[in-house]
């Protein structure tokens, strides 16, 4: 597939929580090819500062209208400037990159935590109409708007809090087990803090089921050439998040 840099339009830029940004992007070319999984690579600024750009998962993608969702964490000077813009600013993106989800299966679990489930849910968009089900964790109920993102996609929606404001109190690690035990899922997806990752896929291998991860890392080119990315895969080789990734099968690198 072609990396293409196309000079995006903000549709319109939303507020999901205190530090969270939904950015709806007139992105046609892009829209037309990206798969769950994948990323894009944004020009943040105009100027010299920040000089990379900065990865962002695609959270929903609609071909027909030529449209990609982004939604981000306000976490640094990059995040910051990308948030003050307005609709009919421009940005300049990089993309599609990276490998997707491999779609297989016919009852899926998804399992993620935080700014992790933004990939996740464009996956779920795809995955539909299988009986696609979610565990989703987040700190409190103030962080939990991915319930309006998930609820048409979802047949089951599982939630935990680690203050117990909303769904289960714990992590999804604590509820894991128990769904994993009562339902016959066949394939389980990922994303999130790689503690929680490194649960996800140890946990599925004792049920025999399969799995797939997505890495977040730090990136400067996103295509491979700068190394600046690698993580060890469970070979002792060296694998490319950017390129080679993000997405792995659970195992196949070390988290």
């Amino acid at each position: 597939m072609p990396k293409l840099v196309e000079k995006t339009v903000i549709i319109e830029q939303r507020v999901l929580a205190a530090e969270v940004r939904e950015l709806v992007l007139d992105a046609p070319v892009i829209a037309a090819q990206v798969r769950p999984g994948q990323f894009v690579h944004v020009r943040v600024a105009n100027g010299v500062e920040p000089l990379l750009r900065r990865p962002f998962s695609i959270a929903k993608a609609d071909a027909g209208r030529g449209v990609l969702h982004i939604i981000y964490r306000i976490v640094g000077k990059g995040t910051a400037g990308l948030s003050l813009l307005e609709s009919g600013d421009h940005l300049d993106c990089m993309g599609p990159l990276g490998n997707g989800f491999i779609f297989q299966g016919e009852h899926p679990l998804l399992v993620g935590g935080g700014m992790g489930l933004a990939p996740l849910a464009y996956l779920a968009q795809q995955l539909c109409p299988k009986p696609v089900e979610i565990l989703m964790g987040g700190r409190s109920r103030e962080e939990m708007f991915w319930i309006s993102v998930f609820e048409k996609l979802c047949r089951n929606i599982h939630i935990t809090t680690d203050d117990g404001s909303l769904g289960t109190q714990g992590v999804t690690l604590d509820q894991l087990p128990k769904l994993l035990d009562s339902q016959s899922f066949d394939m389980v997806y990922t994303c999130g803090p790689k503690v929680m990752m490194a649960g996800v896929v140890r946990l599925a291998g004792i049920h025999n089921i399969p799995s797939q991860i997505s890495l977040e890392d730090f990136m400067a080119c996103g295509v491979g050439a700068c190394l600046s990315c690698t993580c060890a895969g469970s070979d002792g080789k060296r694998r490319k998040v950017c390129s080679e990734g993000p997405v792995f099968w659970g195992g196949e690198v070390s988290l």
